[in-house]
């Protein structure tokens, strides 16, 4: 934060506390007299004729912040030398200025009028380069608890958050007005002297805003007469300052700092013990800590401020202030790169999810498919078992009936051949007796009868074979038809598993297709404006070949040319747009 900056903080509190409609403008007299204060602070020479010239009459009514800006830095800032004021007096005036109008702590008297001043140098230092001025919770905290160390105590974060989660507390950060009124309150400094708090906001104020990196008593070795005094010490990232006490009114010298100094741990002697030099380009310094620890801080400090120094850099604080800044861009960066991973994981959770239903629900389908077809082959197994018992009945009848028949056949042909020995007998008495002669013709005609219920019964078995032979032709043929339609079924269940797979197949082929259809239609569109380009210059073209032809003009071949020519660019300007 450059001193610009710092004094345009200070600076628009003072524009603030003379708008006191709070429409954002203040009356060109009132800015008169802030501009001659500021030029009288800042050591710069006061001109009324451009303040004058800047503010004419003819600009009508009150000016805005962003209409006294342009004078500011031109005619008052620009013209700021470092060095050549005390920054503490512009941070006076204006605070004498707007304290007047905002700083009511009513009948609580916690903070004296110079603390109160103080903590808003120490607000501006800390808050950010942003307008209207807040300071983050953050560097709330941080001030709090140097103010707490320099007391020697720990912070009440207990009560911090409270006062965190106050009305007055805007969304992004504290206004230094109730920054104050949370001091006033007394809760964060319960039990502690004003006295006490005095000394830490002071204390605290130099560190922070006067660059002061260590204060302390030293004793330091005479660079005349050799001799021993001990000096009041006050270290800046550019100087080593030492004073006759702590009140830093007699100040006894001044060492520069800068890239060539370097500081040294010495050993005891001369009865001095915690010893250690700084060493510069023309002299060394010897000095004496009150113990190990005194002259490690010192040390330490003392090569912070020449690392300073080499780095090009003016302030400590200013350098933690802005690492403190990253930190906290970072960790918002980080925390809303989080949120994204965690949305985007919760989308591609939700995509899962909706797929994996889309899978069960064409499982479930799959299933109940499945279950059909086992109930429709376990009611043909049953139709099938059913007609298989049937046929096993009427075989094991017709079984049954020829065997009788076979029964029959043999008892018949017994009778047959006894028939067979009569007739021969009755032929050897055939001359003998003619009774045995109409016996054997009347046997001969009972054996022709029986011959022909013989050949019936033949008939009739050989037409019951036939039937039986159907009947196992059409249980093969049922059996066949079965194992076809089952087959089929087996291929249909194959055929559906398939088409599942190409479906999801089909689903990664159209996204893929999508995204290209996507940068196909980016290239179409650049396409379409590449032709748009390529129809407005044929336009001109056409235009300038589509003149009327006056008298005394082309003739009409030119004319037929014309027109054949302007029926291809036409027709250019169809095929470009395809």
């Amino acid at each position: 934060m450059d001193l610009r900056s710092e004094l345009l903080k200070s600076i628009w509190y003072a524009f603030t506390a003379l708008d006191i409609e709070k429409s954002g403008k203040v009356s060109k007299s009132q800015l008169k007299v802030l501009s001659h204060n500021l030029c009288t602070v800042l050591s710069i020479p006061h001109d009324p004729v451009a303040l004058d010239e800047h503010f004419r009459d003819d600009d009508d009514g009150p000016v805005s912040n962003q209409g006294y800006m342009p004078y500011l830095n031109k005619y008052i800032l620009d013209k700021v030398v470092p060095g050549s004021f005390v920054k503490e007096d512009v941070d006076n005036l204006c605070w004498t200025l707007t304290a007047k109008k905002n700083y009511h702590h009513g009948n609580v008297k916690i903070l004296p009028k110079e603390d109160a001043f103080r903590l808003w140098c120490l607000f501006n230092f800390l808050s950010e380069d942003k307008y209207p001025l807040v300071m983050v919770p953050d560097e709330v905290e941080y001030l709090l608890k140097k103010i707490c160390m320099a007391m020697s105590m720990e912070l009440n974060c207990v009560e911090l958050e409270d006062c965190l989660s106050q009305e007055t507390v805007v969304q992004n950060g504290f206004t230094v007005w109730a920054f104050l009124d949370m001091m006033n309150s007394g809760k964060l400094t319960r039990g502690i002297t004003k006295e006490t708090i005095t000394m830490a906001v002071e204390e605290v104020y130099r560190e922070i805003v006067g660059d002061v990196l260590k204060e302390g008593y030293l004793w330091k070795k005479s660079q005349l007469r050799r001799n021993w005094k001990e000096r009041w010490f006050t270290l800046k990232p550019n100087s080593l300052s030492y004073y006759t006490n702590e009140d830093r009114k007699d100040c006894k010298g001044s060492i520069t700092l800068d890239m060539n100094c370097c500081v040294e741990v010495l050993p005891d002697r001369d009865g001095k013990r915690c010893m250690f030099c700084l060493k510069t380009i023309t002299k060394t310094y010897e000095m004496s800590a009150s113990d190990t620890k005194q002259r490690q801080e010192w040390t330490s400090a003392i090569q912070t401020a020449i690392r300073l120094q080499a780095e090009a850099k003016a302030s400590l604080h200013k350098e933690l202030k802005l690492k403190r800044r990253e930190q906290r861009e970072q960790k918002e960066t980080r925390r809303r790169a989080k949120e994204q991973e965690l949305q985007r994981l919760q989308a591609l959770q939700e995509e899962k999810q909706r797929k994996l239903a889309e899978l069960e629900l064409l499982k479930e389908a799959q299933r109940q498919a499945q279950a059909l077809l086992e109930q429709d082959e376990q009611r043909r197994r049953q139709q099938y078992e059913q007609l298989q018992q049937a046929l096993e009945v009427q075989l094991r009848e017709a079984e049954e009936a020829r065997a009788n028949m076979q029964v029959e056949m043999a008892l018949k042909e017994a009778e047959a051949e006894k028939q067979r020995q009569r007739i021969l007998e009755l032929e050897d008495m055939q001359h003998g007796l003619e009774e045995a002669l109409q016996q054997e013709i009347k046997a001969r005609q009972d054996e022709e009868a029986f011959r022909y219920a013989q050949a019936r019964l033949l008939a009739e078995e050989e037409e019951k074979m036939k039937a039986l032979m159907a009947l196992q032709e059409e249980q093969e043929e049922y059996i066949q038809k079965t194992q076809r339609e089952k087959q089929e079924l087996r291929q249909e269940m194959e055929t559906k598993s398939r088409a599942l797979i190409e479906a999801q197949r089909q689903l990664e082929e159209v996204r893929a297709n999508r995204h290209r259809v996507d940068q196909d239609v980016v290239a179409a569109q650049k396409k379409l404006w590449q032709a748009s380009t390529n129809v407005k210059q044929w336009n001109v073209q056409m235009n300038r070949l589509m003149h009327p032809i006056g008298p005394g003009g082309k003739s009409q071949a030119s004319v037929k040319k014309i027109r054949d020519h302007r029926k291809l660019v036409l027709q250019f300007t169809v095929s470009t747009f395809k």
